[in-house]
């Protein structure tokens, strides 16, 4: 089969002007990024009066290298949406550098299934990530920039809690000193780097309201305490007005289209397993506002991603999908009943029946915020008839839909089934229960997530999380929702176990408060904020040719 840009070269993007059009845009709102990307003005939000159309969560079974193909899906299943006549829009997150030129490659889909212009979307496109970057790093510079210059707020340097961000994996940077090489170099104190993913900004700019909303999250931003130990907050260091002229341009969404030109919002890109994992509130209702059905996806496994996207998202922005889907293959169950990714070319059974286990524990987490599933086993050419059958009987026995999707070799027609099945399970619809109260204690909250959602017999805080859970209760933000950073690999919070780990118990080692984006970090195992490239990087592979193609970006 061709390769993701060989198959993307077959297509002609049609003017962005068109795609707005069509989703009854008015130009009047359009910022072009060239003939194939524009910004849409916020104003669009409140120029269309229609009803809001019903949101689709797309999540997915446990991530294994073999790959699952969640947002492949997504775009997929749009497409069959639209061949379906379906008035649908997506609502996506974008790429960042470091894992496109890292180890996973780009974010835009595969095969039939892909948003263009791909190559763009996934290095730089209009500079969303460079401006957060921009943004997180004034504040930074601002920081020690006031300490450098008489520290009229007392702040301790021993005690920054605010670090800098880069969108690149570069494990080199995780812990510096800042500061060296004299008195005129600034004050010396130990420092780091967050990827940008990452960065409370990056949480702030896709859980916000509108512009108003995000200027009161930078300024409630905590950055540090004094030497007496009360907080310190961004406001207080009058810089929050220059990191929102840096942001101006960011906060508007951008719209794309498919390969066979699906409506496409692609805005904001926080990781889910160590961020919040979703794309921006504005986007989805900016997707929601000017069509019937909008699309979106939850990052990592439904443990991760769609736990933050109820717990956090819906309940900030007052959000309930119609539908949530179960994205799975054989190949990661499979991996999951201990099969090597070397071998899963050739057919066995027992493994997929073993693999189950991780099917059954993301269905049941489903549920359990008041949802039935749709599962979408995503089929790849070397899948038994056999093999797909096992998946399909245990659903059966579940009583869970189930349906088989081609998308990547066959474009939208091949989630017809699938869209047939969404819309079906979209009519029985019931509102989502969140899975704990606000009002819990952040340890009550941290254990309905382990034992609900990964299945853990408890969890453990360390001496040093212990602290951090003491502070969170003198300044009064135990009220907050918790976002949990996990292995993405596992529903444990150790990477190697995989399958559905039963007797296990989640250990957190720290707890970071986001008090602007809304909520608590909580860092589990040996979970890290900037990841490290691999000894082959993808970007080993990466060719710009004479043509102006970029060669190796899949």
């Amino acid at each position: 089969m061709a390769t993701d840009v060989e198959i993307a070269l077959q297509f002609t993007p049609r003017p962005v002007a068109e795609i707005a059009e069509k989703l009854g845009i008015s130009h009047d709102f359009l910022n072009h990024y060239g003939r194939d990307i524009a910004k849409v003005d916020l104003q669009a939000l409140t120029h269309n009066g229609r009803k809001p159309g019903r949101l689709i969560l797309v999540s997915a079974t446990t991530p294994t290298p073999s790959g699952e193909g969640k947002t492949t899906t997504t775009i997929g299943l749009a497409q069959a949406f639209s061949q379906l006549n379906e008035s649908v829009c997506m609502a996506l997150r974008e790429p960042s550098l470091g894992p496109c030129l890292g180890m996973k490659g780009g974010a835009t889909g595969g095969g039939y299934s892909q948003i263009m212009p791909a190559d763009r979307i996934n290095l730089h496109f209009t500079g969303d990530f460079h401006a957060i970057t921009s943004a997180n790093n004034l504040l930074s510079a601002a920081l020690d920039n006031h300490i450098y210059h008489g520290n009229d707020l007392g702040i301790d340097p021993r005690q920054i809690v605010w670090r800098r961000v880069m969108d690149m994996n570069d494990r080199s940077l995780r812990k510096i000193v800042l500061g060296l090489g004299g008195k005129t170099q600034g004050t010396p104190r130990e420092g780091g780097f967050d990827i940008t993913a990452a960065s409370e900004v990056m949480a702030m700019l896709c859980l916000a309201e509108d512009t108003d909303d995000l200027k009161r999250r930078l300024d409630r931003t905590l950055i540090g305490y004094t030497y007496a130990g009360e907080p310190v907050y961004a406001a207080q260091l009058k810089i929050t007005g220059a990191m929102m002229a840096l942001l101006r341009d960011a906060l508007q969404p951008n719209l794309v289209q498919s390969l066979e030109g699906t409506p496409a919002f692609v805005h904001g890109g926080p990781f889910a397993n160590i961020a919040h994992g979703c794309n921006s509130v504005i986007a989805t209702r900016m997707a929601m506002k000017y069509a019937d059905w909008a699309i979106t996806e939850a990052g990592f496994g439904f443990d991760l991603g769609a736990e933050k996207f109820f717990d956090i998202k819906c309940r900030i922005a007052n959000l309930d999908p119609a539908a949530v889907i179960l994205v799975t293959t054989v190949r990661a169950l499979k991996m999951h009943g201990g099969k090597q990714k070397s071998t899963l070319e050739s057919e066995d059974l027992t493994a997929v029946k073993l693999g189950l286990g991780n099917l059954d524990k993301h269905i049941e987490s489903v549920i359990i915020f008041n949802k039935q599933p749709v599962v979408a086993l995503n089929r790849f050419a070397t899948d038994t008839d056999a093999e797909v059958a096992i998946i399909r009987d245990r659903c059966t026995e579940l009583g869970i839909a189930f349906a088989v999707t081609t998308h990547h070799a066959d474009g939208g027609k091949g989630a017809l089934e699938l869209a047939r099945a969404v819309i079906a399970s979209a009519q029985q619809n019931r509102p989502f229960k969140p899975l704990y109260d606000l009002d819990l204690t952040v340890l009550e909250k941290v254990r309905a997530v382990c034992r609900q959602m990964y299945g853990a017999d408890d969890v453990a805080f360390t001496k040093e999380a212990a602290k951090d859970l003491q502070l969170v209760e003198q300044l009064g933000l135990s009220h907050l929702p918790v976002c949990i950073a996990k292995a993405p690999s596992s529903l444990s919070d150790d990477p190697l176990l995989h399958g559905r780990p039963r007797d296990f118990e989640v250990t957190v080692r720290a707890i970071q408060i986001n008090s602007g984006a809304g909520f608590l970090v909580i860092l589990t195992g040996d979970i890290l904020r900037m990841p490290g490239l691999p000894k082959e990087p993808a970007a080993n592979q990466m060719r710009l040719l004479k043509s102006g193609v970029i060669e190796g970006l899949e």
